[in-house]
């Protein structure tokens, strides 16, 4: 039975179709990276640096993508629940090479995107780590053996990455959820 395809190898598959080689693990590193900064999560703000990546505008055809992407980063991000987010990396059934340069890529785009919207913002001591440890993730070279030692590191290194924004978002966005008038009780 074929297997379906991994929502990573659609994202590609759609990005390569339009015309542009940005890797999908970049691409949510980046909007990732700015939600965490505190840019927001308009449409505009979005599609206008996702610009960067692919060194012109976005194609109007994969504005719905994006923006899809964005609202599920959004929901991951401000749910009181979350307690890690889904990124979107190759599948474990990929090589070793293929998912440990996408996770660099994936660090590489948090970095950029969080660097470009943080501004003078005085970051805690954590989060300051968290970045070092972003930073060398960014330069990870793939082990060409693929062995279990190499997986192991790439589970640990996956799960890092997959809790320490929620942290980053907590520390830095200011995020502050739409509040209904019905919520707070009248005081008389």
């Amino acid at each position: 039975m074929p297997q379906s395809q991994s929502a990573y190898t659609s994202f590609a598959t759609l990005l390569n179709t339009s015309g542009h080689a940005v890797s999908p693990a970049e691409l949510q590193g980046l909007l990732l990276g700015r939600c965490c900064a505190g840019a927001g999560f308009t449409a505009e703000g979005w599609l206008q640096e996702a610009q960067d990546l692919f060194d012109s505008e976005v194609p109007s055809s994969l504005h719905a993508a994006l923006l899809g992407l964005q609202e599920m980063v959004k929901t991951e991000l401000v749910a009181e629940s979350s307690v890690s987010l889904t990124l979107l990396l190759p599948s474990d059934d990929d090589l070793l090479s293929e998912r440990t340069i996408a996770i660099g890529q994936w660090a590489q785009g948090f970095l950029s995107g969080f660097g470009g919207n943080i501004g003078n913002t005085e970051l805690s001591k954590d989060v300051r780590e968290i970045l070092e440890d972003f930073i060398s993730i960014a330069q990870i070279q793939p082990d060409e053996e693929g062995d279990e030692d190499g997986e192991v590191a790439y589970m640990e290194v996956n799960e890092y990455l997959r809790v320490a924004p929620l942290f980053i978002f907590t520390e830095c966005a200011n995020y502050t959820p739409p509040s209904t008038e019905d919520e707070t009780p009248a005081v008389h």
